[in-house]
């Protein structure tokens, strides 16, 4: 596991104050557990509009199997020869691929992938395993159009880094498909919480347990210790070499060091870095926050098997 220093530029430390402001006024209170998810959606849709997509980078609308999905490329009109398929977070009852443009454009500028931004079905509408079913369908989907699997990265934050160890646990155990690799931003990977007394020094400026818990009950009400739905309760051998990138004042980070410690322990190659002063799913701020542009590099290397190759 790797610490990394925070920034220490004025114009940094300025922006960091600034944005962590900003998140705490507009963002943490959507997540508290009496916010109807409609307006919880709405919300998360206005404050994305705040984040900045890369530019030159070509989006269009399309479909993975019979999943929606928004295509990020950099080369316009030529598909690359790597691929992502990214699950965007929101505890599994928000978000869409609008939402994390600012990631999702930024790493198809800086790894040259094809960068699909999967649309996949949202709770309380469609509960457990919708999400998984998605995902899974989405990859093979790209394996039938010719991807081979060693070229294929699945990538996610918060709820979609659960669920990026949920589709590769279900191509391990099911399809016998291993891919090239895992990148987990921040992962909500064990939606039993036992570690939700934990107080966090500075304070989170996002989550909350009582929001948290009420999305799991929306997603997996009395499934939430199922391995596809808890991926950190499961057994995590043989999956791809995986990136785990993390804020160091966020509730969700003992989910990180735990993962850490875990798939370590099953034999997977696993790279895990925590940045000092960052907060949950920080690489949103790309363009704003040299921590963000740091962490879209190394995934952008992930892509590209510049670690182990």
């Amino acid at each position: 596991m790797n610490f990394l220093p925070a920034d220490p530029r004025s114009a940094q430390r300025v922006a960091r104050a600034a944005l962590r402001t900003a998140m705490k006024l507009m963002v943490q209170p959507l997540f508290h557990p009496a916010v109807p998810v409609p307006m919880l959606r709405k919300g998360l849709r206005a404050t994305a509009l705040t984040t900045l997509p890369a530019r030159g980078i070509e989006r269009e609308q399309t479909q993975l199997g019979a999943v929606p999905a928004e295509l990020h490329r950099a080369r316009t009109g030529q598909r690359a020869e790597r691929v992502v398929v990214y699950l965007h977070g929101g505890a599994y009852c928000v978000g869409s691929p609008a939402t994390h443009r600012a990631i999702t454009s930024a790493l198809a500028r800086d790894s040259g992938a094809d960068v699909y931004a999967l649309d996949y079905r949202l709770a309380p509408e469609h509960r457990y395993p919708a999400a998984v079913d998605d995902a899974v369908n989405a990859v093979l989907a790209l394996m039938r159009d010719g991807y081979p699997a060693d070229r294929i990265t699945v990538a996610g934050d918060s709820a979609g880094g659960g669920l990026t160890l949920a589709c590769a646990l279900r191509l391990r155990d099911q399809h016998h498909v291993r891919l090239h690799g895992l990148i987990l931003l921040s992962p909500w990977a064990d939606l039993t919480h036992p570690n939700a007394s934990a107080p966090v020094q500075p304070p989170e400026v996002m989550l909350n347990w009582r929001g948290l818990d009420s999305s799991a009950e929306h997603y997996a009400a009395g499934q939430r210790s199922e391995p596809e739905v808890s991926p950190l309760l499961a057994a995590l051998h043989d999956l791809p070499q995986t990136l785990i990138l993390v804020g160091s004042d966020e509730i969700l980070l003992d989910d990180s060091v735990r993962l850490d410690r875990a798939l370590a322990d099953a034999g997977v190659v696993v790279d895990t870095f925590v940045y000092e002063h960052m907060w949950h799913v920080f690489p949103v701020h790309a363009g704003v926050l040299s921590a963000a542009d740091d962490a879209l590099l190394r995934m952008a290397e992930h892509v590209q098997g510049l670690h182990h190759e």
